[in-house]
C-alpha cells in the first residue's frame, strides 16, 4: 500500500468514527471558515464565529462540537447554556483575544470613563462581560454608530478599530491589539499580487493594516466575502484573509478564480484540529467549555445588545 492510500484510509476511518460519535452523542459539529478543508467538509454548519454560535441557538443537540478557537466555543456556550460545548482541540487559542485581560481593560475604562466599550467578538467571555456591547467585523461600523456615546473604547483589534473609525465621526480609542495573521500582510504584497492578476478584485479582512485596506476594493468579513464573490460579475479575486476561506469560495463559485495576496495568511491555531483529533475529542468528551454563570450572563448581555441592533 502506498502512503497516499494509507492516508486516505486513515481519513475515511476517522470520518466514520466521527459520524458514529455524532449520532451517539446527539451532537452537531460547527467548523469555522478557517478550518482545514476536510474538517469543513464534515461539519453540520460552517461560517464565521458568530454565525456558527447563532446556528445552534435552540438546537436539540445535546453536544456542540466547535472546530475553531477557544473564544468561539465560549460564544457558543454563552448562547447555548443548556448544551455541552466541546472545543475540538484543547490548545486552539487566539493570540488576538489573549492580548487583553480583564485588569488591562479595567485600567483603560478608568482612563476613559465616558467611553462606551465596544468589544470585538474575538475576545474571551470575561472581556465580553466587562464590555458594554459586542461587534463583529461585519457590523462594527453599525454598532459604533448606534450606541449613544460619542466616545468609543474599541477592544482589542486596533486595525479593525481604525477601519471603523474611518466610517464614523465619533472618537474611537484604539486598544493596541492585532491579529498577527492579518497584520503580517503588507501593502507591497497587494501591489505585487495586482501585477500578477491585473483584472482581479481585491478583498481583504478589516483586521488588515490600514495601508492594505486602502489598496483593496473592499474590506469584508469572511461571510461578506462569500456573499460578495457569489453576487459579483467578476471572475478573479485576490483574497486577504486566512487561507481556509479559499475552500468555500472555490466550492461555491467553481467558475471563478481565487488567489491569496500573501503566503503568510495561515493561522496555526485554526489548523490544529485534524479529523483524528476531532474524533478523539468527541470520543472522550474532552475540552468541555465552561463559563461561570455570572460571567456568562454579563457576556450574553453584551452580545444581545449587539444582536438587537445588527
Amino acid at each position: 500500500m502506498d502512503s497516499a492510500a494509507g492516508i486516505g484510509e486513515q481519513a475515511q476511518e476517522a470520518k466514520e468514527k466521527i459520524a458514529k460519535l455524532r449520532e451517539e452523542l446527539n451532537a452537531i459539529i460547527l467548523a469555522h471558515n478557517y478550518q482545514r478543508l476536510e474538517v469543513q467538509e464534515l461539519a453540520d454548519f460552517t461560517g464565521d464565529s458568530l454565525e456558527l454560535a447563532r446556528k445552534c441557538v435552540g438546537t436539540k443537540a445535546e453536544v456542540i462540537v466547535f472546530c475553531g478557537v477557544r473564544f468561539m466555543a465560549e460564544t457558543a456556550a454563552i448562547l447555548n447554556p443548556t448544551s455541552t460545548v466541546l472545543l475540538s482541540h484543547h490548545d486552539a487559542g487566539c493570540p488576538l483575544a489573549d492580548m487583553i485581560d480583564v485588569e488591562s481593560l479595567r485600567q483603560w475604562k478608568r482612563k476613559y470613563p465616558q467611553a462606551t466599550v465596544v468589544a470585538y467578538v474575538n475576545t474571551t467571555a470575561a472581556i465580553k462581560a466587562e464590555s458594554d456591547i459586542c461587534c463583529t467585523s461585519a457590523n462594527g461600523v453599525k454598532i459604533v454608530e448606534a450606541v449613544p456615546s460619542e466616545e468609543i473604547l474599541f477592544v482589542p483589534d486596533q486595525n479593525l478599530g481604525h477601519y471603523v473609525s474611518t466610517k464614523t465621526s465619533k472618537r474611537v480609542i484604539l486598544y493596541p491589539g492585532y491579529c498577527s495573521v492579518h497584520a503580517n500582510v503588507i501593502a507591497e504584497e497587494v501591489r505585487l499580487a495586482r501585477q500578477r492578476y491585473p483584472q482581479a478584485k481585491v478583498l481583504v479582512h478589516p483586521e488588515c493594516r490600514a495601508e492594505v485596506i486602502d489598496l483593496a476594493d473592499a474590506a469584508l468579513s469572511t461571510s461578506q466575502m462569500l456573499r460578495h464573490a457569489e453576487q459579483s460579475n467578476h471572475k478573479t479575486f485576490l483574497i486577504g484573509t486566512e487561507e481556509g476561506i479559499l475552500h468555500p469560495l472555490r466550492k461555491e463559485n467553481q467558475e471563478k478564480e481565487f488567489h491569496l495576496i500573501s503566503d503568510k495568511l495561515l493561522c496555526a491555531d485554526m489548523k490544529k484540529t485534524t479529523l483524528e483529533i476531532l474524533g478523539e475529542t468527541m470520543e472522550a468528551r474532552n475540552n468541555v467549555v465552561t463559563i461561570p454563570e455570572e460571567i456568562r450572563a454579563k457576556a450574553k448581555q453584551a452580545i444581545d445588545r449587539m444582536l438587537e441592533i445588527a
